[in-house]
């Protein structure tokens, strides 16, 4: 099988209370990424879930080469994404999106939504006038559940889920392949984050894209996930086809997540 991302033995260590103004020597090191090693194939939607604080999102950012990650092997299309840099990083970075968590504090303020939307297009795409990157930009702002009336607006006239629905139409504008979703609908209330949860199924099916779903709670992994890894301390401690997840774990601690929620639904009820 040919997959779209694999991920091999990726570690990454920070200094804990190092700074500008601490003596890093002095500092507690430790591991946020500890040998982590995965793949996903085209248009499935792999999930991590864990507690707050075990690497998802560290994980997450050292995929997109947000962070720089200490060693490993990160594959893209089975092109080694490590070594690049400049125009060639850049190039790649096309095809790997990113959804924040923090609807509000993940767009400028000061920026009007369809410059938000259409700031990729200025990096990526620069040889389009600006008339064509907001005609861009109103046709994927159409396709996520708002419209053109959305372009002059500043993201304080719009609802937490109106602005996660900005924060996507930005990630899609470039029409990646990849898009990492960092705890997508946390910020949200229910009753929203389903509506954001169906929204993204049906950008999936529509263009094809492969997620890689980054979440605490196993309800919200349930209702999107093909695959599954349960993180701790840095550590995939379990992972594969969902439904063998949810339903017949094998680790103790992906147990003790699943006795702490209720009931799991099942795919198909949001």
């Amino acid at each position: 099988m040919t997959y779209m991302l694999e991920v091999r033995n990726l570690r990454k260590s920070f200094v804990r209370g190092g700074g500008l103004f601490s003596d890093q020597a002095k500092g507690e090191p430790f591991v946020a990424v500890d040998g982590v090693t995965f793949a996903v194939g085209p248009g499935e939607t792999f999930a991590i879930v864990g507690e707050s604080g075990c690497g998802k999102t560290t994980l997450a950012r050292l995929i997109l080469r947000l962070i720089e990650a200490d060693c490993g092997v990160i594959l893209f299309e089975e092109r080694e994404l490590l070594p690049l840099r400049g125009d060639a990083l850049r190039a790649q970075r096309r095809q790997m999106q990113m959804i924040f968590q923090d609807p509000f504090a993940s767009l400028n303020p000061r920026m009007r939504v369809g410059e938000i939307v259409a700031e990729p297009l200025a990096i990526h795409e620069p040889q389009l006038s600006r008339a064509q990157r907001l005609a861009r930009a109103g046709e994927i702002l159409r396709r996520v559940g708002l419209d053109e009336s959305a372009l002059p607006r500043f993201p304080h006239e719009f609802s937490g889920g109106q602005r996660q629905r900005i924060g996507i139409a930005r990630a899609l504008i470039l029409r990646p392949k990849l898009i990492v979703a960092d705890e997508p609908v946390s910020a949200l209330d229910v009753s929203v984050g389903a509506q954001v949860l169906r929204l993204l199924q049906e950008l999936q099916r529509e263009f094809g894209l492969t997620y890689l779903f980054i979440s605490h709670s196993l309800p919200v992994v349930a209702q999107l996930a093909t695959h599954i890894a349960v993180m701790r301390a840095g550590q995939f401690v379990e992972y594969g086809p969902a439904n063998r997840i949810l339903h017949e774990p094998t680790h103790t601690y992906t147990r003790d997540l699943l006795a702490a929620v209720p009931e799991i639904p099942r795919p198909g009820q949001l």
